[in-house]
């Protein structure tokens, strides 16, 4: 394991204004902006075929539940506002019907080590449907006895009996949205909720046996000023979550509609937003949390702390896992599966999802497929997002490749950090520095081909 990974994160103002640009978060390597419709239901089908073979590799699972019963101003995800619960059932029938598309090809019966219920808003699906889901599922894959298997919660949603009947229904791992406990925040992005009763469900959930607990904040939303955001700290921490997550909002309202309800006035500025985040990363250490990279923390026992010591922290879609993500097999609208040597995203809009299914179509309708380079920058950019290194020796045995030369390129972009001590090159390998830390996007970009060769017109968020 790298000492980098085991050092507290140094806050260097100076680097941050000279490298904090805008840059991809590399939650997948090439980035979702590549993607284009060359790539859809067809070759996605192939890659199925071709795991039917490979039934012993890692498999994990994703299902994304797009509703919301309200829509939160900040919000970028794909989601649908409605308080017509039944929408959600033929929903789960079309969930069932491309199950049954995607295990035709890869086969019924592969084993997965882990599983995630994203959305918009999971738990808007009703106790029996979700159930009805985990139980279809479960009949169409093996579940390991020790996976993870998490859910993203809204606690406006959610009761503390309602919790137990999650965690009855083999889910072990909890996300909590919160954002600010602060009103007159959460009145700014239309999200009223009490801290009693986040509380309230922290404490359920870890009674009702969850093994983690995630809360997930945000930073420069609008009304938000660093007095009222250093409560909010305070008051997470006091409830304990093993993990959280410290997002920075972006404003991006030519892109996501709801944001446009938010006045550009009411933003802080960029020195209360830097206020506002180094106030949260001195509280969070002082409190036990380790940062794990990019904007998640976890306390030292935490699975993703311990796998983070033992060298075998990783990245995927979702974020931060304690293990090799391997493939992934995401299920309903818009969401972005990897297999084999193919990325594959479904329909972005529900009709076009739902036509695809009764055609008895696999949804996807846009991806790219990897070649030798795409699997080495993937692996590199990996080991620096989620270890704060690159060992040469260690990505040539994984590639049977001289990474040093197959690399050299990205090595000479980096000159400029590295004489600026936001990483040490070695011929052991690349390391990024405590103070460099925060600036590990701007790091793994020197390894992007893609980026390098052409520019996607996407609209990257702030590195820092």
């Amino acid at each position: 394991m790298s000492a980098q990974a085991s050092e507290p994160l140094i806050i260097d103002e100076d680097l941050l204004r000279r490298f904090g640009g805008r840059g991809p978060r590399y939650t997948s390597y090439p980035t979702a902006d590549r993607f284009d419709d060359r790539v859809g239901a067809e070759r996605y089908g192939q890659a199925l075929s071709a795991r039917a073979g490979r039934r012993g590799e890692p498999l994990g699972l994703y299902v994304h539940i797009p509703f919301c019963r309200s829509i939160c101003y900040y919000c970028g995800c794909n989601k649908i506002g409605t308080r017509h619960v039944e929408q959600s059932t033929p929903y789960l029938a079309a969930l069932e019907r491309e199950v049954a598309l995607v295990t035709a090809l890869a086969g019924r019966g592969q084993a997965i080590s882990h599983l995630h219920f994203g959305g918009g808003t999971p738990t808007f699906m009703p106790d029996a449907e979700l159930g009805a889901l985990i139980d279809m599922l479960r009949r169409a894959f093996d579940f390991s006895d020790d996976g993870e298997y998490s859910i993203e919660i809204d606690p406006r949603t959610v009761s503390p009996q309602r919790v137990r009947t999650l965690r009855s229904m083999g889910l072990n791992r909890v996300s909590l949205g919160v954002q600010d406990f602060d009103p007159v925040v959460q009145a700014a992005v239309n999200r009223i909720q009490p801290y009693e009763q986040t509380v309230e469900l922290i404490e359920a959930a870890r009674e009702a046996g969850f093994k983690s607990i995630n809360v997930d904040l945000i930073y420069g939303l609008p009304k938000q000023h660093h007095a009222g955001f250093e409560e909010t700290l305070r008051k997470t921490i006091a409830a304990a979550p093993g993990r959280i997550a410290l997002y920075h909002y972006a404003h991006l309202p030519a892109l996501f509609k709801p944001q446009r309800r938010i006045a550009e006035a009411d933003l802080p500025s960029s020195e209360e937003k830097a206020r506002m985040f180094q106030t949260a990363v001195t509280m969070f250490a002082r409190a036990g949390y380790r940062h794990l990279g990019l904007d998640h923390f976890a306390l030292e026992d935490d699975e993703l702390s311990v796998a983070q010591r033992e060298g075998r922290l990783h990245r995927n879609f979702q974020g931060y896992c304690s293990h090799d993500a391997g493939d992934l097999i995401a299920l309903g609208v818009s969401s972005i599966s990897s297999v084999g040597d193919v990325y594959a995203q479904n329909d972005k809009l529900l009709d076009g999802y739902y036509r695809r299914i009764e055609r008895g179509e696999l949804p996807a309708v846009r991806g790219i497929v990897l070649d030798a380079d795409d699997f080495v920058r993937r692996d590199a950019i990996n080991a620096l997002m989620s270890e704060f290194r690159l060992d040469w020796a260690e990505l040539d045995a994984r590639r049977g490749i001289d990474s040093r030369r197959w690399l050299a390129g990205s090595v000479e972009a980096l000159a400029p950090l590295a004489d600026a001590g936001v990483v040490r090159i070695d011929d052991r390998g690349v390391e990024v520095t405590p103070r460099g830390r925060l600036l590990v996007r701007a790091v793994a970009m020197a390894f992007d081909r893609h980026l390098a060769e052409s520019s996607s017109g996407a609209s990257y968020s702030r590195i820092a």
